[in-house]
């Protein structure tokens, strides 16, 4: 499935439905979601989840879940409560 396909099916009119249970069109999501977040910059756990809760209002995900998943797949990384972006595509 190409990446603007599971898009338009995951996250139409930019709220994100549910995760997809196939790991290679999660990540094309975890992805999406991910750029949400400004490469270099620390965010604090009250931050993200603000931004995640953005994503998943009106859908079946909730956003801990969302937070959890973009951690194990290395696009967020972790420590003392502040996250900060650690993968994903960058638009220069």
């Amino acid at each position: 499935m190409r990446p603007d396909s599971v898009l338009s099916t995951f996250v139409p009119d930019g709220r994100l439905l549910r995760l997809p249970a196939r790991r290679g069109r999660r990540r094309i999501v975890l992805e999406h979601v991910v750029s949400s977040f400004e490469p270099g910059r620390r965010f604090p756990e009250k931050e993200v989840d603000v931004v995640l809760r953005a994503w998943c209002a009106g859908g079946e995900t909730d956003y801990v879940t969302v937070r959890r998943h973009l951690v194990d797949e290395d696009l967020l990384s972790r420590e003392n409560g502040l996250y900060w972006r650690s993968g994903g595509p960058v638009d220069l």
